[in-house]
């Protein structure tokens, strides 16, 4: 248990331990867990009212050609906030769930390609660690939420992402998406798995960070792209 405070004081410490004995169950709960409760308590104290309205405010941003009657049909099929919320807590463990694994196959195809023996709990350990940061992200909405108003777009409830942090975009502007995905602990997040890369391996940096980067380049790459296009 210790490492859960030593991976953000002694992270080299933890990595080294982490190399004989891999790890993750701790890291991956955690982060799963407070990714649900952060997002089932938005849904559980926001207005519902309001966020009908929002919500159907968005569809007419994204759709400004759908009818009145057509928006009424949509709606009379929407969840209202508290099934919603039950509904996305459920789907915030499967994604992260999901996205943990992806990672750690990438990390064990990423050892076979630079000769590195990178087994499967090696690489479920890595992302599971390095991703221990945005641990404090779902801290800060938790925070958010219970002191903002309840008509507070969840959004706006993520304080670490470029959006609303530095900027303010409305939802049809071509950067939202990528300013509202883009959290700044993604910095250290990426700091953590290259230094488990490097510890591991005693590689270099630069073979530590192209394969932590890689998979990050092409997603945020890919948004760039639509957002220019």
């Amino acid at each position: 248990m210790s490492h859960l405070i030593n991976i953000f004081l002694e992270p080299a410490k933890v990595f080294a331990d982490l190399r004989e004995k891999p790890t993750f169950w701790v890291p991956l709960l955690l982060m799963a867990v407070l990714t649900a409760v952060s997002t089932l308590l938005y849904f559980m104290t926001v207005d519902p009212a309001w966020f009908a309205e929002h919500q159907s405010a968005q569809v007419l941003l994204q759709n400004p050609e759908m009818t009145s009657a057509e928006l009424a049909q949509m709606q009379s099929f929407m969840p209202g906030a508290r099934t919603m919320g039950w509904i996305a807590a459920a789907g915030a463990l499967f994604v992260i769930a999901i996205v943990f694994l992806v990672y750690a196959v990438y990390y064990l195809l990423a050892g076979k390609i630079t000769g590195q023996a990178v087994g499967f709990r090696h690489g479920l350990a890595l992302v599971s660690w390095s991703t221990m940061p945005m641990v404090l992200g779902s801290l800060v909405v938790i925070g958010a939420v219970l002191t903002s108003s309840p008509q507070t777009p969840l959004e706006s409830m993520q304080l670490t992402n470029i959006d609303p942090l530095l900027v303010q975009l409305p939802m049809d502007h071509d950067w939202s998406m990528l300013a509202k995905s883009f959290s700044l602990l993604n910095f250290w997040v990426w700091f953590l798995a290259a230094l488990g890369w490097k510890t591991w391996f005693r590689t270099g940096w630069g073979q530590a960070l192209v394969v932590v980067l890689l998979p990050s380049i092409v997603i945020y790459g890919v948004m760039a792209l639509f957002a220019i296009l």
